[in-house]
């Protein structure tokens, strides 16, 4: 493996940005590859992001383009794109030629719809032989951006890669464990989305921390259940892709989905609390694609159920969380 000196990263917004502040000291150069030419020209000019962290001031080594040809060259191409966008930008490069001893780093949280697969596994359909690792854990952009004490996990079936990931990204303020359970430590990205969209809506319904934080526990609960039968470790969902990341995304001003869950709670319709965010909250396509999977593993998730029957089926917040008190009683640990 080439040593990691400099990268690309895919997605020049809020995750983008702050990774690209966060390595600036650590690698020669930086190139984030962005669809949108404001951003690219806010980067390239004034070292600033005019849509994404816009307060965040970047070093003379991050640079921006529009031409994803610019990142074929460089020893490391990192993904900080939404899910949906994953496979699109896999192709892409692909298609380009992309050398496949490049390794690849994922830092998005969700499934692909159409496919049920998770993120490492759209990847490896594209690239048949590159390393890949999953960069995963209680990561809001807006702290790493900020420099704020950080703990992340880095997952890799190649030990090379994750602990060469590992020395990349840690810093002073930024900690990173490593781990071979690439499937525990996705899943856990993937599903805390939406039970931080169920807490949002506890939250807006003011049903009181002592229901939130009884939700957020059998929120865990139900993500270890479903994890486990899809593949990954029980304990990783104990660790900082589990119920750390659950943690950070159920109560932070800082999650979108807790914040579309919020509108929701409120009275909200689903396309107003959307359109409020002006970003991508994974929670909400990702509810699709996780019940999708829970149904097709034959698993038990109440929470996943409800938070799809308020997205998908029209059914009141305040009904769908009533109707999970009115469940029959059982014992905690089954």
């Amino acid at each position: 493996m080439n040593p990691l000196t400099s990268a690309a990263i895919l997605g020049a917004g809020s995750l983008g940005t702050a990774l690209a502040k966060l390595l600036s000291p650590k690698l020669e150069s930086i190139v984030l590859v962005s669809i949108e030419q404001e951003c690219v020209d806010g980067i390239n000019l004034n070292h600033q992001n005019p849509k994404y962290l816009a307060s965040v001031e970047l070093a003379p080594n991050v640079r921006a383009t529009m031409d994803p040809r610019e990142a074929l060259t460089l020893p490391l191409i990192i993904f900080a794109v939404p899910t949906a966008a994953i496979r699109s930008e896999a192709e892409k490069l692909a298609a380009l030629g992309l050398s496949s001893h490049i390794p690849l780093l994922s830092c998005a949280k969700g499934i692909e719809r159409s496919t049920g697969e998770r993120l490492s596994q759209i990847l490896r359909d594209v690239f048949p032989s590159n390393p890949i690792g999953i960069l995963s854990g209680p990561n809001h952009a807006e702290e790493i951006a900020a420099d704020l004490v950080t703990c992340a996990v880095v997952a890799s079936e190649n030990p090379q890669l994750a602990d060469a990931l590992q020395d990349l990204f840690t810093l002073p303020h930024f900690r990173v464990y490593t781990s071979d359970d690439v499937a525990g430590v996705e899943l856990g990205g993937a599903v805390k989305n939406v039970y931080a969209i169920a807490a949002g809506m506890a939250h807006g319904l003011g049903l009181g921390d002592n229901a939130v934080a009884a939700l957020v526990t059998r929120a865990l609960a139900e993500m270890t259940r479903l994890g486990v039968a899809l593949g990954g470790n029980p304990e990783t969902f104990a660790g900082l892709s589990g119920v750390g990341d659950l943690i950070v995304t159920c109560f932070s001003e800082h999650s979108r989905n807790h914040r579309v869950g919020l509108a929701l709670g409120t009275g909200q319709s689903l396309e107003n609390a959307v359109a409020s965010l002006g970003m991508v909250a994974e929670g909400v396509p990702n509810t699709l694609s996780i019940h999708d999977a829970a149904r097709m593993a034959g698993v038990r998730t109440p929470i996943i159920d409800a938070v799809y029957s308020i997205l998908y089926q029209g059914k009141p917040a305040a009904v769908a969380m009533r109707e999970l008190l009115d469940r029959d009683p059982r014992p905690e640990i089954s």
